[in-house]
């Protein structure tokens, strides 16, 4: 809502103040300015977080230093319909307000690609109507519930999950694919077959959807987000043998009427997937398996309906996809980031399983999990590319609002090297993360594996890397409020808190760069030797 048109003159807004000293009534304003606007908080005195006494210091005064000290304008944002009394007669406000889709005008909050200066050969006007819709709803329907779940830790609510499901969002995050043919994406008016065709839909609109929704800094909701359908459905779109099943839990999951999540890992075996000790042995019939072991830190797990699972088989490993019934227990996992992720302990005890669910060939599932890794670690590549480069924003904008010592942040040498070298860290990430999707869009799903195992291991060793460096910088520049969830710095808290799970999800650091290194090895010509 706009600012009411009344107007005033700071002597007007100074005068209030004698008269809260003279011992009026309690509907006396309690005015001050932040930026040209005038607000009166006399009702919110005892329902502000920081005390009544906090508001009486500043009124009667143009408080906007004091704020910007403490606060963000998104902190405004919440109270300026209610609170906003009027503007100052003459005046205009000099701090931008943004409205759901825009993009930030902080320096490198936004890739190269989005800017209009820079030129970029990957990137066409569909990649930019995608963004643009993505970023819309991310700020209007996705933000608030991902913070509220991060903070009380529940779970994604179905209503989210249906709105992503019509808005085909959940299509898109499988990445490219018959799957989106006929979908429309971010349907409107405007685009009443969607911002993009399915059949255009390449991995750097995959990429587009990937780093958008990491912006809400929830990284627990973030994986709680579906992330169990982005590495658990994929194997049933590729892998499916029987193609009836494969529809059934396609369509049942797209819809948002089950969830589906992948297991793996488990407590003696973790990047290290041949020690695999769940196993699925078949019956005499030759028509069931029977899984009997345990699965851990298994992502969505708790709310899931159906689960993508390796087990080791008579000659070697296969992957069944197992539904929730008898035998299946779920158990959540407290770790260090949100509940809302579904962290979860499963146990398979005596499970019969339909043979036709087996995923790919009996014996070779190894080849369906490396496979299938390739793109859960390039999303997680995207996810901490994005995560890392809004640290970078919030501290720009910190360190241009906080004073110290008489001057701001921004003002001290030694913090604009830090934030030198986190710029430097998030740029070259991003350009080589965009080198790897060119040649994802330029492969095939089977060539991917054989040729791009290995570069994107190194990449997510590298950004992971990247992180580490990222989130120890900022803290230094945030001090105390880069340790606090709530406030100015929940961005910074929240990042520093959890961007070990990419170093570890997925494939640990270490393990990933020798893949990268071993896979280099197998191309080496011997009269190199």
């Amino acid at each position: 809502m706009p600012v009411p048109e009344k107007t005033f003159t700071r002597k007007e807004v100074a005068a209030s103040a004698k008269k809260l000293t003279a011992g009026s009534d309690d509907e006396t304003p309690v005015l001050f300015i932040i930026d040209t606007i005038v607000y009166d908080v006399a009702d919110f005195l005892d329902a502000h977080p920081g005390g009544e006494a906090v508001l009486r210091q500043v009124a009667g005064t143009d408080a906007t230093t004091a704020f910007y000290n403490l606060h963000r304008q998104e902190v405004l944002e919440k109270y300026i319909d209610d609170l906003a009394v009027g503007t100052i007669q003459g005046e205009k406000p000099s701090v931008v307000r943004p409205k759901p889709g825009d993009l930030s005008l902080v320096p490198y909050a936004e890739p190269l690609w989005l800017s209009p200066v820079f030129k970029n050969p990957y990137f066409n006007e569909s990649h930019h109507r995608l963004q643009r819709a993505a970023r819309q709803f991310v700020d209007l329907h996705l933000a608030p519930e991902a913070i509220e779940k991060e903070r009380t830790g529940e779970h994604i609510s179905q209503e989210l999950i249906n709105k992503m499901s019509e808005a085909g969002i959940l299509h898109m995050r499988l990445g490219p694919g018959k799957h989106l043919h006929g979908v429309p994406m971010f349907k409107s008016e405007q685009y009443p077959k969607g911002v993009v065709e399915g059949s255009q839909y390449d991995y750097f609109h995959d990429m587009i959807v990937a780093q958008e929704f990491v912006r809400p800094a929830a990284r627990g909701f973030q994986d709680g987000n579906m992330a169990g359908l982005v590495i658990g459905l994929s194997v049933v779109l590729h892998y499916a043998n029987d193609k009836a099943l494969q529809k059934r839990i396609i369509d049942e999951c797209l819809s948002g009427r089950k969830k589906i999540c992948l297991g793996i890992t488990e407590a003696f075996a973790g990047s290290d997937v041949a020690g695999l000790r769940t196993t699925a042995t078949k019956t005499a019939d030759g028509k069931h398996y029977i899984v009997n072991g345990t699965k851990k830190w298994i992502t969505n797990g708790v709310f899931s309906d159906y689960f993508v699972v390796a087990c080791q088989t008579d000659k070697g490993m296969s992957v069944l996809l197992i539904e929730r019934g008898e035998g299946v227990e779920t158990k959540a996992i407290k770790t260090s980031y949100s509940p809302a992720a579904g962290t979860t302990f499963i146990t398979f005890d005596n499970v019969k399983v339909p043979a036709t669910n087996l995923m790919g060939e009996e014996n070779k599932g190894i080849y369906v999990v490396l496979a299938n890794f390739n793109h859960e670690r390039w999303t997680m590549v995207c996810a901490v590319a994005r995560y890392s480069r809004l640290v970078v924003e919030e501290s720009l904008k910190w360190a241009h609002q906080r004073l110290v010592f008489g001057k701001r942040l921004i003002d001290q040498p030694v913090i604009r090297l830090k934030l030198a070298k986190m710029i430097a860290l998030v740029e070259s990430h991003q350009s080589w993360l965009e080198t790897i999707t060119y040649q994802m869009c330029q492969m095939p799903y089977s060539d991917q594996a054989k040729y791009l195992g290995g570069p994107i291991g190194l990449l997510k060793m590298s950004a992971t890397r990247m992180a580490h460096e990222v989130a120890d910088e900022a803290v230094q520049i945030w001090g105390g409020r880069g340790l606090t969830q709530t406030g100015m710095g929940r961005v910074i808290e929240n990042f520093n808190r959890t961007y070990k799970f990419d170093a570890i999800l997925g494939g640990a650091e270490e393990v990933l760069g020798d893949l990268g290194v071993r896979q280099a090895m197998k191309f080496m010509p011997k009269s190199m030797l």
